[in-house]
């Protein structure tokens, strides 16, 4: 009887649904709009959304923001990629990496975004943690987080950091989504 009050109340501690303590929600997102300095989450016809996530530690928690971008798919079919920097220690090109689906699919994407220059010169400077791009339903839907436009919390000693997005990081960002939303849409 012991045991299993003891093992229900270290689930519910340790329960993954649960928010963090002294998550605040939205406060990344509003901080990440302003540092993007868009009215509408649109830029040269590209519409995407920002979605925030935590991801909790042991005595912190991040707020971390991905940009989500949809886009009509000609082709059908399902496909579950991801995309990288290649190279251990300088980026050296960019890398799929099949994760379900179609496995022609990953290779042709991979030719793509190194046969379009401009998508390629946006996304080699990108400082991004993940990009995952799926093709499900007639849609595709990449994801994108970025490292910047996420906040630290940490309880022991207690402090918040928001890691701004750069000027910089803002253009590539935007440049890629709008290189991504171009290659999507014809295939």
């Amino acid at each position: 009887m012991v045991i299993a009050t003891l093992r229900q109340k270290l689930f519910e501690l340790f329960r993954a649904d649960r928010a963090p303590s002294g998550y605040r929600p939205g406060l990344t997102l509003e901080r990440l709009r302003r540092n993007l300095g868009l009215a509408q989450l649109e830029v040269d016809g590209v519409a995407f959304e920002i979605v925030e996530r935590t991801e909790s530690q042991l005595l912190m928690h991040l707020v971390l923001t991905e940009f989500v971008l949809r886009v009509p798919a000609a082709t059908q079919g399902m496909a579950c990629l991801e995309v990288h920097h290649g190279g251990a220690i300088r980026r050296s090109g960019m890398r799929v990496r099949q994760r379900g689906g179609d496995p022609t699919l990953g290779r042709e994407l991979q030719a793509c975004i190194e046969a379009d220059a401009a998508l390629f010169a946006a996304l080699m400077p990108l400082d991004f943690k993940r990009l995952r791009i799926g093709l499900q339903g007639g849609q595709w839907c990449v994801r994108l987080e970025h490292m910047g436009g996420s906040e630290v919390v940490n309880r022991l000693p207690a402090f918040r950091r928001y890691i701004a997005l750069s000027a910089v990081q803002r253009e590539h960002l935007l440049a890629s989504l709008a290189g991504l939303q171009r290659l999507l849409s014809s295939r």
